[in-house]
């Protein structure tokens, strides 16, 4: 069994990045890595503040159910297409 300590220190040698302080913006790079879409990180981080996460998170599981290559430009297509139906 590990001890407090040592599951404190495992803990933070895990995945960082230390340009990222708020939660959003962790959210949106995960997303953008997620999609493979790395280049547009910039994007997802943006979406990722302005968009309701409710409607990202539909789109996110839209896209990962998929079998789609591109599944960046999927993600827009979706979120496009639910965006639309929130302003009717």
């Amino acid at each position: 069994m590990k001890s407090l300590k040592q599951l404190l220190d495992a803990k933070q040698k895990g995945e960082t990045n230390k340009f990222v302080s708020k939660e959003y913006q962790d959210w949106g790079y995960r997303l953008a890595m997620e999609l493979g879409d790395e280049k547009h990180k910039a994007l997802y981080i943006k979406l990722a503040k302005e968009v309701d996460r409710a409607i990202l998170e539909q789109c996110r599981s839209f896209v990962l159910d998929s079998n789609a290559d591109n599944l960046g430009a999927l993600f827009m297509w979706k979120l496009k297409e639910l965006k639309g139906f929130d302003k009717r």
